[in-house]
């Protein structure tokens, strides 16, 4: 994609691994994260936020939504980026299975190409961890069973 970085902030839900929303830009500024917080509140909302500690998620814009929002705040310890796993899991993924396979010219063929591999890794890509099932398919599996 030429120079430059862009920025991405997505949120997982833990429980199936799914990436309920995310936003991409190409500055850090904190806009784009509230951006997709309250995108994602308006149709599902966590009991607990989980993050590192970078400036975005210590900022008072995004600690009073969650509070507005009830949802308690959870912070990774400095350094450790095993304490959020999943979402470290998913970037790896990202990474090693859209980014450098292919060659994205510009910010929009990225914005493209992220939302087709996010489409991927919810519905068809088979988890290991969820016993070979995509993070869609475990939810609505599981779901029937708590609803038998």
């Amino acid at each position: 994609m030429g120079k430059g970085f862009m920025y991405l902030f997505l949120i997982i839900d833990w429980y199936s691994g799914k990436v309920i929303d995310y936003e991409l830009s190409s500055t850090l500024e904190k806009g784009f994260v509230l951006r997709c917080l309250k995108r994602a509140f308006s149709h599902c909302k966590p009991d607990i936020m989980n993050s590192d500690q970078d400036s975005h998620f210590t900022n008072k814009d995004y600690l009073e939504l969650l509070e507005k929002e009830g949802i308690k705040v959870s912070m990774d310890s400095k350094g450790r980026a095993t304490d959020n796993s999943q979402t470290e899991r998913f970037f790896r993924s990202l990474k090693y299975e859209c980014i450098l396979l292919q060659e994205f010219e510009n910010p929009r063929a990225l914005r493209h190409g992220i939302a087709r591999y996010v489409q991927f890794y919810n519905q068809e890509r088979p988890h290991q961890s969820l016993g070979e099932a995509s993070p869609v398919q475990f939810y609505a599996d599981n779901d029937k069973k708590i609803a038998s």
